[in-house]
């Protein structure tokens, strides 16, 4: 077994490496360290949900088979995003920013039964998102890949739009001006797939103009968020550090999938999770 921290102690690892357990989901240091693989190497599995940073020619062009831990993340990514609903619905941050200043200050607050959402991410995410958001009463809309295309007929009644998707050529960027514009002033946004899913820009720009009401986000185009970033400081939006997914024991339960897997590999049965590189995640039941 061998360890590695970065792109060059990873190249010098790879020669004869079987398999590659990819810990750290957010790195680049697998693409970089790719012209060091040879024939030996069958087998990459990755400790997140989403593949996008492994997903580029050379791995895709390859033999090697990808798998990821679809599974680990699904009802604590729901139990997040109803949490923001309830928060934003309920003028939260608004309270907690009264009691800091010891202002007693009543307000009325939104509903939450009835109002309608649309969940984009028909995988094991997006279905617990819309299964909990349901569960309270929300009139949820799950939208997978095949439904893409229902987007401009749904967002002009949406008063909340989750997106969950993975993100792939199709779904990169689809969250722009244009789309946008299909959403009433009064809709709130709430991003928990990826932060490429989103045009910055062109959320920052709505938010300013009052063409929303609010956003939650979870994940951004550059991560950590750059310390002069409006979202920071935008009204009624919310910024968290990529953490939507991330219980108490999350690492714990991480092993275990990559642990399965392994004893799965080494007793030459059917690996769970493998993703489909045409598409760019997993397309069948492999994960619970």
């Amino acid at each position: 077994m061998r360890f590695a921290r970065d792109a060059p102690s990873l190249a010098e690892a790879l020669p004869g490496t079987e398999v590659l357990l990819v810990w750290d989901f957010l790195s680049d240091a697998v693409r970089e360290a790719w012209h060091a693989v040879d024939d030996s190497l069958k087998w990459v599995h990755t400790a997140s949900a989403g593949v996008d940073r492994l997903t580029f020619p050379g791995l895709l062009e390859s033999d090697v088979t990808l798998t990821n831990s679809r599974g680990v993340f699904d009802r604590p990514m729901a139990e997040y995003v109803l949490g923001l609903v309830i928060a934003m619905a309920k003028d939260l941050p608004g309270t907690l920013a009264a009691q800091a200043r010891r202002e007693w200050r009543h307000r009325e607050t939104e509903p939450v039964t009835g109002r309608r959402v649309v969940v984009v991410g028909g995988g094991p995410i997006g279905r617990a998102i819309a299964e909990l958001l349901g569960a309270v009463g929300m009139d949820v809309t799950l939208v997978g890949r095949r439904e893409f295309g229902d987007l401009p007929r749904l967002l002009p009644s949406a008063e909340w739009l989750v997106l969950a998707a993975p993100l792939t050529d199709a779904t990169r960027g689809m969250l722009d001006a244009e789309t946008i514009a299909l959403l009433p002033p009064t809709a709130r946004v709430i991003n928990v797939g990826r932060g490429a899913l989103v045009v910055e820009p062109d959320l920052v720009a709505a938010l300013q103009e009052g063409r929303l009401a609010g956003a939650a986000l979870d994940v951004f185009a550059t991560e950590p968020l750059p310390a002069d970033s409006p979202l920071w400081t935008l009204p009624g939006v919310i910024v968290s550090p990529h953490m939507s997914g991330d219980l108490i024991g999350w690492r714990e339960q991480l092993v275990e999938v990559f642990r399965d897997n392994l004893a799965r590999y080494v007793a030459g049965e059917p690996l769970r999770n493998v993703v489909d590189k045409t598409l760019g995640y997993v397309t069948t039941g492999g994960g619970t």
